[in-house]
């Protein structure tokens, strides 16, 4: 609303300034009509550039204050030399020419160099580009997993964490449901959210822009179209949103694939220990999980449910969705046999030899 007044203020003043100046002439409906189409011209030209950056007009600005400074004290170090020519004309032409040109490397020599520099004046800030690119943009189902709270108690993420205000009303409404499941989902989410905030470290903010243009798309959409604008990447746990984000060229970082990632890392050949707890969808193979909840298939295992077998890892299946092990089963523990695994922990590696 403060931007469509300012547009609509510019244009009246536009057309005031502009009959004042030109006055009305014989034709009094040209002066006004043409100064709206001119200042329209400007605020569609605004419209269309989108993404604006105050490091190019910091740049410009302090490009062309150090180029005019410099032209001013060279000009004074060669005004002996100029009024030896006698040529008031030529000396003129040089000293802009020698202003535009000193202008022109000044803002080169900014715009280029624009990482390295942070200057800090009133309203006007040049940041390290670095920095203000690593934004993680948290979705709902992020915030209702509850893991990131978990990482970011770690201090890993130095990263400034970003949540949309439609995604706080997302987790609202489920919040509000009179659904038991979305409901208990929502309060979930509205937890974390309150522990993010609380905890010491953390950089987090509630994000409240306006993109009038994105407001009949989807949510997915709506994250997507706000890192762009924020030049962020996002923090999902949703594989279809990391497939949105990666089609339309946006860093996504998912946190299922960085829960794997931390997961021990298991070859075939190697042996482990695991409980076996329900029959798989092939015959004669039996299921069992890790305590990271590893989902491990074992051959030959389904006689075997619900004890604690030994298994050899034949391979390892590695997907956004998880990591599952196929492996062999070798011979199953028996307490009088070895004393050390009385209850043998699920997971545990035993000696190859």
């Amino acid at each position: 609303m403060g931007l469509i007044v300012l547009r609509c203020l510019y244009i009246m003043l536009a057309c005031g300034v502009g009959m004042c100046l030109f006055g009305m002439g014989q034709h009094p409906f040209v002066v006004p009509a043409g100064l709206v189409l001119f200042s329209g011209a400007f605020i569609v030209t605004d419209m269309l550039i989108r993404r604006k950056s105050v490091v190019w007009l910091s740049s410009i600005y302090f490009g062309l204050l150090a180029g005019t400074l410099l032209t001013a004290t060279i000009g004074y170090a060669l005004m002996p030399l100029l009024s030896l020519l006698d040529d008031r004309q030529f000396s003129f032409n040089l000293m802009v020419i020698l202003e535009i040109s000193l202008c022109y490397l000044c803002i080169s020599f900014l715009v280029q160099t624009r990482d390295d520099l942070r200057f800090i004046i009133p309203y006007v800030e040049l940041r390290n580009k670095v920095k203000r690119d690593r934004l993680l943009i948290l979705d709902a189902g992020v915030l209702i997993d509850g893991r990131v709270a978990n990482v970011q108690e770690t201090l890993v993420l130095d990263d400034q964490l970003v949540i949309p205000q439609f995604v706080v009303d997302e987790i609202q409404n489920l919040a509000g449901s009179s659904e038991r499941s979305r409901r208990s989902r929502g309060k979930r989410g509205m937890d974390v959210l309150s522990r993010l905030q609380k905890m010491k470290g953390t950089n987090l903010c509630i994000d409240n822009t306006d993109m009038p243009e994105v407001r009949s798309l989807s949510i997915d959409l709506k994250l997507v179209e706000l890192a762009k604008h924020l030049g962020g990447r996002l923090l999902t746990n949703d594989y279809n949103l990391s497939k949105i984000a990666k089609d339309h060229k946006v860093g996504v970082t998912n946190l299922n694939d960085l829960a794997n990632a931390l997961k021990p890392a298991f070859f075939p050949g190697e042996k482990l220990i695991v409980e076996l707890v329900k029959p798989g969808e092939e015959a004669n193979q039996g299921i069992g999980y890790l305590d990271d909840g590893t989902m491990v298939v074992i051959e030959e295992g389904q006689e075997y449910i619900g004890k604690q077998v030994v298994l050899t890892v034949s391979s390892v299946l590695q997907t956004s969705a998880g990591r599952m092990v196929f492996g062999r089963y070798e011979s199953t523990v028996k307490r009088e046999e070895n004393p050390l695994l009385t209850p043998p922990p699920s997971g545990v590696f035993v000696d190859k030899g």
